[in-house]
């Protein structure tokens, strides 16, 4: 049987976007109430896995240590609430200092490794983005995508309704609005 998830990106979504880079534990702010409706899709057997492009790897603002004490915090917040993230995957490449990748989005590399290494089906899953990059990466891989705005409550009625429907790209009622 095949899973399936609620790919999410992390800055703007999980934690406050503070339109730098993160590169402090002490400056990495998790929004307590994006778990509430994610909890609800875990109990529903969705695997919960961030997609998250950290190009400050590769300009040297922070380390892959940092960034694992960051999805650390992120994870111990869920387990409290009794959910689970299952893997976070992030793109430690900047088009500025690095090669070309396949794993930065808008590219679906991430994506599409983590749905052959999980099993799971892009047609029962869905991305939550705040950038259009993250719907395009979604879209690359065969999942749904919805947009929100930085930092707004992820809306579980909507998501059920994107995954019931046809729409392969939905904005959150506030960014319609915009």
């Amino acid at each position: 049987m095949m899973n399936k998830a609620i790919f999410l990106d992390r800055d703007g979504v999980l934690n406050h976007e503070i339109h730098d880079y993160i590169t402090r534990l002490e400056d990495f702010e998790i929004l307590d109430y994006q778990i509430a409706p994610l909890k609800r899709l875990f109990d529903e057997g969705f695997f919960l896995i961030i997609i998250t492009n950290q190009g400050g790897i590769a300009k040297d603002r922070y380390t892959e240590e940092t960034l694992a004490e960051m999805h650390k915090a992120l994870n111990e917040r869920f387990e409290e609430q009794g959910a689970s993230i299952k893997h976070a995957y992030y793109c430690p490449h900047h088009p500025t200092v690095s090669e070309e990748c396949n794993c930065r989005k808008p590219k679906s590399g991430m994506l599409l490794e983590a749905i052959e290494t999980y099993n799971i089906d892009p047609a029962i899953s869905v991305m939550i983005g705040d950038k259009p990059r993250d719907v395009e990466a979604a879209n690359g891989a065969g999942v749904r995508g919805i947009l929100i705005s930085p930092d707004e409550q992820i809306d579980y009625d909507l998501v059920k309704k994107v995954l019931a429907g046809s729409e392969f790209n939905v904005l959150s009622e506030k960014m319609q609005a915009i």
